[in-house]
């Protein structure tokens, strides 16, 4: 008897201290809601490798794809809110996905925000054997050939996928959206001229335009890329006051402990202010955003910006599931 009580003391002591260390005391999980090789993973597996250090634990990257991003975003929502699992989330996964899906969560509700990490315009890319040179010659190129040209998106709900309708509206015509499970697959398939047409991202097409295997005619912005100053806004190209941007940022589930969701914080500012770290978003076209707006109460304040901003537009320009 006593042999047993002696060795349960040593158990539940040894529960205690395990209980008693100091968050993280093991890998933590970072879910990227989207696939392989898009901005979002990119973004994400740069994050988790600046963040690594100041927590002093591996951060494990894992992607959960599906359904514009909501079926990772989703399991972020149901995890322990125990620190161990946080979201890389983005505006399709964390705004837009709210006007598009019947969610099982709620996309401001259920998450605790840690922090802004960057936003980044959407070039006008197309096929490397479209006949235009310029986005005027493309554009018409499109409404004369709508029956024929076919457009990639990330998946439904996603930047590219809303981004790539407003562009349809805002030239007057439409053609055959086409899903992928990620912006790399898409973006491969364009490389290929298997589609026409994309809004993506200056991380994955700058290098292809560069090469010439596909043709990039504006960035939807309002100034040029100072990574590709060859390249004019829209207003500059013709199709004055497009614009789309998106931005990432990261969330832990909802009742995730303050002191948790600090020390997240804290590694992530940490990973921004890496020269390293920075230097390797802005050479992906990523613009930080400013100190001042890289605490959780600022992502909080920012992200229900957005969602009233751009729920009635989307809900407006009826972009739904096909």
């Amino acid at each position: 008897m006593k042999t047993w009580l002696g060795a349960l003391a040593l158990t539940l002591a040894s529960i205690g201290t395990l209980a008693a260390q100091p968050y993280p005391n093991r890998p933590i999980t970072l879910v990227v809601p989207l696939g392989v090789g898009g901005s979002t993973d990119v973004i994400g597996r740069l994050m988790a490798e600046g963040m690594r250090p100041h927590l002093g634990q591996p951060i494990v990257v894992e992607n959960t794809t599906g359904a514009g991003g909501t079926i990772g975003v989703g399991r972020v929502a149901r995890a322990a809110p125990d620190g161990y699992t946080f979201l890389i989330g983005q505006w399709g996964t964390n705004v837009a996905s709210g006007a598009i899906y019947t969610l099982q969560y709620d996309l401001v509700k259920d998450f605790e925000p840690i922090a802004l990490i960057a936003t980044q315009p959407f070039l006008i890319v197309a096929k490397k054997a479209t006949p235009a040179t310029n986005l005027k010659e493309f554009i018409a190129y499109l409404k004369a050939n709508a029956d024929k040209v076919s457009q990639g998106n990330s998946g439904i709900g996603t930047p590219s996928h809303v981004g790539g309708l407003l562009f349809q509206q805002a030239i007057g015509t439409k053609f055959t959206m086409i899903p992928y499970r990620g912006a790399g697959q898409s973006s491969a398939d364009l490389v290929a001229g298997n589609i026409d047409v994309l809004l993506d991202t200056p991380a994955l097409s700058l290098e292809q335009h560069r090469a010439g295997n596909v043709k990039a005619f504006a960035v939807a912005n309002s100034k040029r890329l100072s990574t590709a100053p060859d390249i004019p806004t829209t207003d500059e190209a013709g199709l004055p006051g497009f614009y789309f941007t998106f931005w990432h940022a990261l969330w832990a589930p909802k009742g995730t402990p303050k002191e948790i969701v600090a020390k997240l914080n804290e590694a992530a500012v940490k990973a921004l202010d890496d020269a390293t770290i920075r230097k390797r978003l802005e050479d992906l076209s990523n613009e930080v955003f400013p100190r001042d707006q890289l605490t959780p109460e600022a992502l909080d304040k920012f992200h229900r910006a957005e969602v009233e901003k751009w729920w009635p537009i989307i809900k407006a320009a009826d972009i739904k599931l096909q």
